[in-house]
């Protein structure tokens, strides 16, 4: 049953990246802001998470600096969108390319260069059990606080105020203004720290999961965020369900490989992909669905001058 424990260890493993960087996303879009700069924000956080590990040996240092990183990107985009009114996607796009390219700029001195992994916390106890313990309980220990964070941001969306008022912003800004609200204060804390997020989700990548670095590691993940987002329908429970099964797909490459599958690497290397398209097609099958559970003013640009 080796291959069980493998299973539930490379999908954990994968899946952390990516419920990390989807909750970041989904604060945002909660806000009524569209980041479509989340691959290059997760880029750029690899890349100096790996640089900070490389040269201090410091994971933990690694993942702040890629977190912090990412949040300085996600300022750049909050202003544009926000302050001088730029289009949300066209802007978000562009952000990613640069993100993208600064990665590969300052990460060329490291290429191919391999890093120690991020240490992994045993559970007690709960490590111990057969399959699945060394499977489930035998990891990084943001493994564990993942499922955490997005249970901490369950509730408040649910029941605090900050979250209804993260809602109400998303919903109707020109409300949330009337009785007192920042709006554009608002969205743009929930963008940076939706950066935040998107960075950490990188700097973990390059510091616990791939360990050697090189140009392109990120390799879509960033889109899959996005669309993972949509998946959900914007509700912190399905983003943890899409997560951890996107990142079973992100490992079957692995699984077929090790079954010794004749397939072409190139397919191998698509399932995520594929799957992540074929999810969103069929979603976008009840358009109505889309559209009853989205922020209404998501991408909408606000004027709070108007």
């Amino acid at each position: 049953m080796d291959w069980l424990a493998f299973l539930l260890s490379g999908t954990v493993l994968a899946a952390t990246p990516l419920l990390i960087a989807a909750l970041g996303e989904l604060i945002a879009e909660k806000s009524g802001v569209l980041n479509l700069s989340v691959e290059g924000m997760m880029a750029l956080g690899a890349a100096i998470g790996f640089i900070v590990v490389a040269e201090s040996g410091s994971h933990w240092l690694a993942i702040l600096a890629g977190g912090l990183a990412s949040a300085g990107l996600a300022a750049i985009f909050a202003f544009v969108v926000l302050v001088t009114l730029g289009n949300q996607v066209a802007t978000g796009i562009a952000v990613g390319i640069l993100g993208v390219g600064l990665a590969g700029l300052i990460g060329k001195p490291y290429e191919s260069m391999t890093v120690p992994p991020m240490a992994r916390v045993p559970l007690p106890l709960l490590s111990d059990i057969p399959i699945i313990g060394p499977g489930l309980f035998n990891q990084p220990l943001l493994v564990y606080l993942a499922p955490l964070l997005a249970a901490a941001l369950w509730w408040m969306f649910k029941h605090s105020k900050v979250g209804l008022v993260i809602r109400a912003v998303g919903e109707s800004p020109e409300s949330a203004h009337a009785v007192g609200y920042d709006v554009v204060g608002i969205r743009f804390l929930a963008v940076v720290t939706g950066g935040l997020f998107a960075g950490i989700a990188g700097a973990f990548i390059s510091v616990a999961s791939t360990t050697l670095w090189s140009d392109g590691m990120i390799a879509g993940r960033g889109w899959i965020v996005v669309a993972l987002v949509v998946f959900a329908m914007w509700r912190v429970e399905r983003v943890v369900i899409g997560a951890y099964l996107f990142g079973a797909a992100t490992i079957a490459e692995l699984l077929v490989q090790s079954a010794g599958i004749a397939a072409p690497s190139q397919l191998l290397t698509s399932i995520p992909y594929i799957a992540t398209i074929i999810a969103i097609a069929l979603l976008s099958m009840d358009g109505k669905r889309i559209r009853l559970n989205a922020p209404v003013s998501l991408g909408r640009v606000y004027n709070g001058a108007q």
